[in-house]
């Protein structure tokens, strides 16, 4: 707990100008996301608040954001869970993600964007490449995220985006523990740059399938590793 007692202290620098509630729900995410709090792992209310050197409304306030995304369970009179994320669920999310960000790719190629329009997914691209490079795993999973962010950008579609980002945070937990096992993401950069290409083209068809067989590789890939080395429950 010492550990993520230093953690919340640094991650704690945020803007004065975010109230207690956000900066609460902020802590806690990062923590929950970087499996800091344990899955499954019980918390008091009051334990949190102290850890975070807050008082109890904001903390319980944001437990209470954090339970709609699917992150905790908030038990009364008990605390707080940590939920667990198996195999079956990150398939199910996975499969949600794979439709939506498909997507997102089919209607960005019919909205003929600019080429400045498209430098942040350029660059995120270019630091995968740089990540690898290094062997820098760490960076490259930022990137990778950069990415998606900006592919369902793309989409401009307000629905997709709510619920891309709730289920995005399920899958960096699971990632967050494969990283170090998976095989160099060498074709993931490879197909992000060929996604973006399609996009350019205003190749719509092309944009949605090529995606589509991204997001299916990486979920074999993913749900392989979770069952592979026993992470029933992440």
């Amino acid at each position: 707990m010492a550990r993520a007692q230093n953690s919340a202290a640094e991650i704690k620098g945020l803007p004065k100008s975010k109230s207690n509630t956000q900066q609460a729900l902020s802590i806690l995410k990062e923590l929950i996301l970087d499996n800091r709090l344990a899955s499954g792992s019980n918390h008091l209310e009051s334990e949190l608040a102290e850890m975070l050197g807050m008082s109890r409304t904001p903390v319980r306030e944001a437990t209470l954001i954090l339970e709609a995304q699917g992150l905790v369970e908030v038990k009364p009179r008990h605390g707080v869970k940590i939920l667990s994320l198996s195999p079956q669920d990150m398939s199910e999310i996975y499969d949600i993600l794979t439709e939506l960000e498909s997507l997102s790719a089919e209607l960005a190629a019919n909205m003929g964007y600019s080429e400045e329009q498209f430098q942040i997914a350029e660059t995120a691209i270019q630091k995968m490449d740089e990540a690898l490079e290094n062997d820098d795993l760490e960076a490259w999973a930022v990137a990778d995220e950069l990415f998606h962010s900006e592919l369902v950008r793309f989409g401009n579609n307000s629905r997709i985006a709510n619920i891309y980002r709730m289920y995005s945070d399920q899958v960096r937990r699971a990632r967050k523990l494969t990283l170090n096992l998976r095989p160099k993401p060498t074709k993931s950069n490879d197909d992000h740059r060929n996604v973006l290409n399609a996009i350019r083209d205003g190749n719509a068809s092309e944009a949605q399938i090529l995606h589509r067989a991204h997001r299916i590789q990486a979920k074999k890939m993913l749900i392989g590793l979770l069952e592979q080395y026993g992470f029933n429950n992440v």
